[in-house]
């Protein structure tokens, strides 16, 4: 069963759990988490991490304190407190809670951004939002693009597990650039439904992100085309996907275009 335990103003730490064993990804806070499982009856035996930033470690070393747990995450040397290393095509198998996960190296938002895949699951960190994408802190389009392919070729009935509620406010970008897309709009509309009744908006399919989410969908001829309109780069797949991102990057709802 997995968990999606709120923090700070917007974050997400992941509780996977069967029962009595559980593994957390990205806790940067360690109240939370020790307050999900205390609520839960759990005990820790494992973090996972996606990458550097303070509000996806900042409760590795208070949890390790209490808790004997494997702390798994990618070779980055601002990463604090690992016990295990992790690289893209690596495997993370786990007793208790019994799971396996494929690693991804999904570079873009930082340097050393990982992924994990399993049990029909993406535990995404910030690299792939609902409706959304994480900035380029550190990685360059062509590599987050990449990532974003990487991700996008898993199996359509994938739930993105990511770690911030972003959708409602990454939903005024994506109608501004496909303003016409019904799957878009009917996403919405659920997201806003979920939201008043106090509900995560993720896990999200990834075949439905896939048909609405903009940054997947680099290739296809409305989006271009709204590229081109605004005077974005569509010489290439990642002209594309860096014009979007530097649009998203300045957009504020309530504007008439992306870019304006």
């Amino acid at each position: 069963m997995l968990i999606a335990v709120p923090a700070f103003e917007d974050n997400y730490f992941w509780l996977w759990h069967d029962g009595r064993h559980a593994l957390v990804v990205d806790p940067g806070s360690a109240a939370p988490v020790e307050a999900a499982l205390d609520a839960h009856g759990l005990s820790l035996r494992a973090i996972l991490v996606t990458h550097h930033h303070p509000d996806h470690i900042g409760g590795i070393a208070g949890l390790a304190q209490r808790w004997s747990v494997r702390v798994i995450g990618p070779r980055d040397p601002r990463i604090g407190g690992l016990t295990e290393f992790v690289d893209g095509g690596d495997r993370v198998d786990l007793a208790e809670p019994a799971a396996s996960f494929e690693v991804l190296a999904v570079p873009g938002h930082t340097a050393f951004h990982v992924a994990y895949h399993g049990a029909g699951h993406l535990l995404a960190g910030d690299t792939l939002f609902s409706l959304g994408c994480g900035r380029l802190f550190e990685g360059t389009p062509a590599q987050m693009l990449a990532s974003l392919d990487r991700i996008a070729a898993l199996p359509a009935a994938t739930r993105v597990c990511c770690a911030h509620e972003y959708t409602l406010s990454n939903a005024a970008f994506a109608l501004a650039v496909e303003p016409g897309n019904p799957a878009l709009q009917a996403r919405v509309l659920q997201a806003r439904a979920q939201r008043a009744a106090g509900q995560p908006t993720v896990p999200v399919r990834l075949g439905d992100e896939s048909a609405c989410n903009p940054f997947l969908r680099v290739d296809e001829p409305a989006v271009r085309a709204r590229v081109a309109e605004g005077g974005g780069d569509t010489r290439s797949r990642v002209g594309i996907f860096a014009s979007l991102r530097g649009w998203k990057d300045r957009f504020r709802p309530g504007q008439a275009t992306p870019w304006g």
